[in-house]
């Protein structure tokens, strides 16, 4: 909804983390960190400022978060992507937030992108292997997958983390099965009005959700509404 900065003054990988520090969106070093180590550059197409504060069409209806929404989407579920833990990405797109899960849970946790286009799944996969998460993919603790993310990734579940990159009319109760007891799923909900929800499954099996901010994002929907738009 909002952009932190804009121009050619931010043109550098490092800058954009530096920027979004000195905003307020990032407040952990640990984010940090794997924000600069994993360049936003390699995951967008050619011909796209990687490094301002906006989203990108990439293709297929589909887009790639602004920095500031990637960024407060690992703030949330930081303490849920603690080595050895398993993520789960939904809407995976160019990849970009599932290597940086997969950075944060380690060699020893799992990260899985789910995206329902072949095409987008295809192109992650090759800027994964350009990135310093290459060697997480060829171990296996990395993986992207062509399916519809509604139905999540039973094969890995239950996840302590789960993030969704696209706006549900309501909350998949696949995606809530699947998320870990303590576990945490930021998703945003809504049609033309949207709100980033929280959602954490306590150890009871029970649900708290909270609404963390106002956003838009494109609809999760069928890969066919997709492509026509709807």
């Amino acid at each position: 909804m909002e952009q932190y900065w804009s121009g050619s003054a931010i043109n550098k990988n490092k800058g954009m983390v530096e920027n979004l520090q000195r905003c307020g969106i990032i407040k952990s070093q640990k984010v940090v960190q794997v924000m600069e180590i994993i360049d936003r550059g390699l995951f967008v197409p050619n011909g796209v400022q990687p490094y301002i504060d906006s989203p990108f069409a990439i293709g297929y209806n589909a887009t790639i978060s602004a920095p500031h929404m990637h960024a407060a989407c690992l703030q949330l579920l930081e303490n849920h992507l603690q080595p050895g833990m398993h993520a789960l990405d939904v809407g995976s797109g160019t990849g970009y937030l599932t290597v940086c899960f997969a950075l944060m849970v380690g060699p020893n946790g799992r990260a899985v992108g789910v995206e329902h286009i072949p095409e987008l799944v295809s192109f992650s996969i090759k800027n994964i292997e350009k990135s310093a998460a290459a060697p997480l993919l060829k171990d296996g603790s990395l993986s992207v997958h062509d399916g519809d993310g509604r139905q999540g990734w039973p094969e890995f579940a239950p996840y302590d983390a789960i993030h969704v990159g696209a706006a549900a009319p309501e909350i998949p109760q696949p995606l809530i099965d699947q998320l870990k007891p303590g576990g945490r799923m930021v998703i945003p909900v809504g049609n033309t009005f949207q709100d980033l929800k929280v959602v954490d499954k306590n150890t009871d099996g029970s649900i708290s959700i909270r609404t963390e901010t106002a956003v838009r994002y494109v609809p999760l929907t069928s890969k066919e509404a997709q492509l026509k738009g709807e």
